[in-house]
């Protein structure tokens, strides 16, 4: 007498054939990456489920990210116009010859729009375009007190988004010796930020050219604000904002989408730009894989 007996085969394609059904095979789960930041963190953005930790809570400099909360503080003022037009002070350009900071090179005396202020400050990362913003939307009589004012806004939204190890002393990052927060943190901020489809469009931006209005009345056309960020585009990337600094190195606020997948994430303190690059690129590519 023949016996028959059927044996389980691994076929090729992953599946298994077993008494002629088919089963297929769990997914190999992704290997963490290890990034050369001192903190890194991502999310699954339209979940908010945390899928990488690296010192995630842990304090750092925050350089021109910052920008990111000058930005939400903007876009959150009721009756917002975007085409105010805000006149450049004397204050403005004295700031950011005594910073050595990062400029949009904006003119003393020209009418530039909130919006335009807005691709000044997250694109070229002009410190210049940060304060004119903080100094429209801040109160108070003198440029110094409406920034303070303006500063003191950025620390309560931080509140109310839960930012529990955030504090602002700046507009612009350039801390005063009390500008901190973490790589969850600034995930939370940039969450909150990118619902705002003017500020998600300002991001996405490779380039944009400003004309502004001279005191005389004629028009200005800006030599054209190239984004900082040279991941756009790279595997669904649309944002969000980079920044640097002697002491807080070389960090990067993330947001990218592909195939309906979105993740969103920060590294805090890589110790290159070349470095920052890699750790996104192993973030994002980690944060799809844990989605998928």
């Amino acid at each position: 007498m023949r016996v028959r007996r059927t044996a389980a085969v691994l076929v090729s394609t992953g599946a298994v054939i077993v008494s002629g059904a088919v089963t297929a095979v769990p997914a190999q789960a992704a290997t963490t990456p290890s990034i050369s930041a001192k903190g890194g963190f991502v999310m699954n953005s339209a979940t908010g489920k945390t899928l990488f930790t690296k010192a995630a809570d842990t304090r750092g400099l925050t350089a021109s990210t910052t920008k990111i909360m000058t930005a939400k503080v903007v876009l959150s003022q009721s009756n917002l116009n975007l085409d105010t037009k805000v006149t450049i002070r004397k204050e403005v350009s004295d700031y950011i010859v005594s910073k050595g900071a990062s400029s949009a090179n904006l003119i003393v005396g020209d009418k530039v729009t909130v919006r335009q202020l807005l691709y000044g400050m997250m694109l070229k990362s002009g410190c210049d375009a940060a304060m004119a913003l903080a100094d429209k939307f801040g109160t108070g009589s003198t440029v110094n007190a409406r920034v303070k004012s303006f500063i003191g806004k950025m620390n309560t939204m931080a509140k109310s988004l839960g930012m529990t190890n955030t504090k602002f002393d700046s507009f612009d990052g350039i801390s005063n010796g009390s500008n901190y927060s973490t790589p969850r943190d600034l995930t939370k901020l940039a969450r909150s930020t990118m619902t705002s489809t003017t500020f998600k469009s300002v991001v996405k931006t490779t380039s944009y050219t400003a004309k502004t209005i001279t005191k005389t009345g004629s028009t200005r056309t800006m030599a054209a604000w190239k984004n900082t960020n040279t991941l756009l585009g790279w595997n669904g990337t649309l944002g969000v904002k980079t920044g640097s600094g002697a002491e807080a190195k070389y960090c990067l606020v993330f947001a990218a989408t592909r195939n309906g997948e979105s993740v969103m994430g920060t590294v805090l303190t890589a110790p290159s730009e070349a470095k920052r690059t890699e750790d996104v690129k192993k973030l994002i590519t980690y944060g799809y894989a844990e989605i998928g």
